[in-house]
């Protein structure tokens, strides 16, 4: 077993004292420049075989930051890393979002609670940007996330952010395709978003479900009405409706939007085809849920808010549908384990935490992405020596950083079968050494570290 990291003294450090030097003298300075930043810190890690691409990761706070670099460090692929801990990017005024947003690499983005409290001359603060996601996402270009689970794909545009009702206040600017009104959402990232959207239901075959609410927010009639004219000249078939035709409502201000578009922006897309079904974005909430149960293949389509609603759906809903379908088990006397049946019954979806997210952006490759809120009090019990309050709560579970890990390097090295079958064993390699009762993290992390034997390391 290779020397392990002191994680212990990481996360104190967080707590009283200088996380980036801890940092910095762990991890090499790496020599990449993001565009238009040649002062950006940027550190490496890792293997240096250069057959493999790295990913690049955001250090954030917390288990988000600690549980990475466990993750790192056991698997030993190579990765170069921003540092982005709350008190780091609130000192240098969210500097880091650009480095991080404008390097050129599958990118992994590690969040923390948007509360965090950070040190301002003395006083505690709130972080400036809160998590950072909607600063980075601008910064980025993102204009979707794309959150596949089970038989659901949720792709959510972003930004976009309806509810104006306010006419008044309401305008596209036809320089830059802004839908003006209490908000401000990129016309012309909604476009990307709606097509992307299109494009993987031509690819899958899949039910392809629009969550909108075209009646009552302005944006959402600007985001429906694009979706019909995308739909004019290709293979697509409405086979529900809203009861207005958006684009003909809207269609000065969709017009204005389109005219800044590429001109080859529906190329190909006559040959596209897939049914399409358009629903009030309230009713699809209840609509997933069956499409959930029957295993539909169905991708859905929505706003930043509305989108947001839906994946905390699709992440909490089959620890409910368990819990009722145990009850009746029970009532049934059947004598059998609800997730035995789940299993059996061929259903995937687990608790929502190794949901993954992929946000893509307008020049770039994706980047991936994963909020661990709820992770925070977890490496506070760690330092407070009782990691499980006295057996009352689990140890944390890393699964989510090897899961993400995994997917973001095959994305960035989608030519290396050899990698890809390597990243699988090593899940299941984590899989068995997490079954049964959850090791405490510093005990799961050593038996990790002897279970896999690092990338680019002999056997």
């Amino acid at each position: 077993m290779t020397d392990q990291l002191d994680l212990l003294a990481v996360a104190q450090e967080e707590e009283d004292g200088d996380l980036f030097k801890a940092l910095d003298a762990i991890y090499e300075r790496a020599d990449v420049s993001p565009a238009g930043h040649p002062d950006a810190v940027i550190w490496r890690g890792g293997s240096k075989d250069k057959d493999v691409t790295p990913v690049a990761h955001a250090f954030t706070d917390r288990f988000a930051l600690n549980g990475t670099m466990m993750a790192l460090d056991v698997l030993g692929l190579p990765f170069i890393a921003v540092p982005m801990m709350a008190q780091y990017r609130h000192d240098a005024k969210l500097a880091p979002l650009d480095w991080f947003g404008n390097l050129d690499y599958v990118s992994l983005k590690w969040s923390t609670a948007g509360d965090f409290m950070v040190n301002e001359n003395g006083k505690q603060v709130v972080v400036v940007g809160k998590s950072g996601n909607a600063a980075l996402r601008t910064a980025a270009g993102v204009y979707c996330n794309v959150r596949p689970y089970g038989s659901i794909t949720s792709v959510r545009c972003m930004p976009c952010l309806p509810y104006s009702q306010d006419k008044k206040k309401f305008s596209v600017d036809p320089g830059n395709g802004i839908v003006h009104s209490e908000m401000n959402t990129p016309g012309v990232r909604m476009a990307y978003a709606a097509r992307r959207f299109l494009q993987m239901v031509n690819e899958t075959g899949h039910i392809g479900r629009v969550a909108l609410k075209p009646t009552q927010a302005q944006e959402d009639t600007i985001n429906a009405g694009l979706f019909r004219w995308m739909l004019e000249g290709t293979g697509f078939t409405l086979k529900k409706t809203y009861s207005v035709d958006a684009y003909l409502e809207q269609k000065e201000n969709i017009d204005k939007i389109t005219a800044l578009l590429p001109a080859d922006f529906k190329a190909g897309m006559e040959s596209w085809s897939g049914d399409i079904y358009e629903h009030i974005a309230d009713t699809n909430y209840g609509v997933l849920l069956h499409d959930m149960i029957r295993q539909t293949p169905v991708i859905v389509y929505a706003t930043d808010l509305d989108g947001d609603r839906l994946t905390d759906l699709m992440a909490d809903a089959p620890d409910v549908l368990r819990d009722w379908g145990q009850m009746v088990l029970d009532h049934a006397k059947v004598g059998k384990s609800m997730q035995d049946v789940w299993d059996e019954m061929g259903f995937t979806m687990k608790s929502g935490h190794d949901m993954t997210s992929v946000m893509y952006r307008m020049q770039g490759d994706p980047i991936f992405e994963q909020t661990l809120g709820s992770a925070d009090a977890m490496l506070l019990r760690l330092l407070a020596g009782d990691e499980t309050v006295g057996g009352t709560k689990n140890p944390y579970d890393p699964r989510i950083h090897f899961v993400l890990i995994a997917q973001s390097y095959k994305m960035a090295n989608q030519d290396n079968t050899k990698l890809h079958t390597w990243l699988d064993d090593q899940v299941r390699v984590f899989d068995d050494v997490y079954s049964g009762e959850r090791p405490r993290y510093l005990d799961g992390y050593a038996k990790l570290k002897a279970a896999i034997t690092p990338w680019g390391s002999a056997a």
